[in-house]
């Protein structure tokens, strides 16, 4: 979704992010408390992200790479309106320095230096004019406040091509989100992610920030109304979509999980296993 690049600092209440090995606080954002089964890599870091002392969604960020490569969350019903209030914010429990707990706006001068090794900071979108700040755990996908607040954090922020971002992948979140509301009577576990090809977002001659090649996302709500129409009950209790982050030729596909699987086998690496819910979201 479009996220301005001139979103201001204001006040804001705390974020608080646990990074570890496991997402043991997060685990109800995720089908039968199971994360996807991906590889294993010392530079991917498993984020449960808080807001206001409570765990709002879960995040695998690439501390290589700058980016997220998912983010799970259980969507909530919403009538798609988005947040202008919210600072983007930073992680400090990604920096050398873990003294603080807390996620914080970011701050003013060159404090960011001090964390810009493992993970993106503001300095790196500014003189990106063909990208816009694409959420993985979309704003308009939640619907409490503290919820939309979480998602402005730049640790589930992706660069994504501007024609993109505000054309297909946007409608395709709002028909995501129009289905869910309709016809989903339980929990909807949400997985968004990205695959990369080695393309970089340079700042001072250094590659800093991947640039998505793919934008993925799949859905699991075992919970739903069987007297919906063919046409959307045939797209439950899960399915996926794909699309090329680019200008042209990014028509959003949709497609099984399954299919989804066996794509994202050929786009990056990935478990040979890969399993984005518990069981197939098999209830």
């Amino acid at each position: 979704m479009f996220v301005s690049l001139l979103l201001g600092l204001h006040a804001l209440a705390v974020v608080r992010a646990s990074v570890g090995g496991t997402f043991d606080d997060c685990e109800q954002f995720m089908y039968k408390g199971t994360a996807p089964l991906w590889l294993e890599d010392h530079s991917l870091k498993r984020i449960c992200q808080r807001f206001a002392d409570r765990p709002r969604y879960a995040t695998l960020y690439d501390t290589a790479n700058h980016i997220p490569v998912y983010s799970a969350y259980s969507f909530k019903r919403s009538d798609g309106a988005k947040r202008v209030d919210v600072p983007w914010m930073f992680e400090p429990q990604l920096a050398q320095d873990k003294s603080r707990s807390e996620m914080q706006p970011f701050p003013q001068g060159d404090y960011h230096q001090n964390f810009e090794d493992t993970q993106a900071v503001l300095s790196d979108y500014i003189y990106a004019f063909s990208f816009e700040r694409g959420q993985l755990n979309p704003d308009p996908h939640q619907a409490d406040p503290n919820d939309k607040a979480a998602t402005y954090t730049l640790t589930n922020i992706v660069p994504q091509v501007r024609e993109f971002n505000i054309g297909p992948w946007a409608q395709h979140e709002n028909m995501i989100r129009m289905r869910l509301n309709n016809y989903c009577r339980g929990t909807a576990y949400v997985v968004t992610g990205v695959t990369t090809s080695g393309n970089m977002i340079r700042r001072n001659e250094v590659a800093r920030v991947a640039i998505p090649k793919y934008m993925w996302s799949a859905y699991c709500c075992t919970n739903y109304d069987r007297n919906a129409p063919n046409s959307e009950k045939s797209k439950f209790p899960a399915h996926a979509a794909y699309g090329l982050n680019a200008r042209t030729d990014n028509e959003v596909v949709e497609l099984t999980v399954k299919g989804l699987e066996n794509f994202l086998k050929e786009s990056m690496s990935v478990d040979k296993n890969i399993q984005i819910f518990y069981h197939n979201c098999i209830a």
